[in-house]
């Protein structure tokens, strides 16, 4: 459900799953990368000690 919300409400999350959606993917294997993308930023924070900052396009 975490992956959901995020995608609801993460811009840029937003925009990775529509994108990987259109190209054909299946949605539950998108949600499956959203979940190992979200699994990655908690991680680096984690371990670099530092608040999770947004790319700046």
């Amino acid at each position: 459900m975490c992956a959901l919300s995020a995608v609801r409400h993460d811009p840029e999350l937003k925009i990775y799953y529509e994108r990987k959606a259109n190209e054909g993917k299946n949605k539950m294997l998108v949600l499956n990368n959203v979940r190992n993308k979200l699994v990655l930023r908690v991680c680096a924070v984690i371990k670099r000690q530092k608040p999770y900052q947004k790319r700046v396009a």
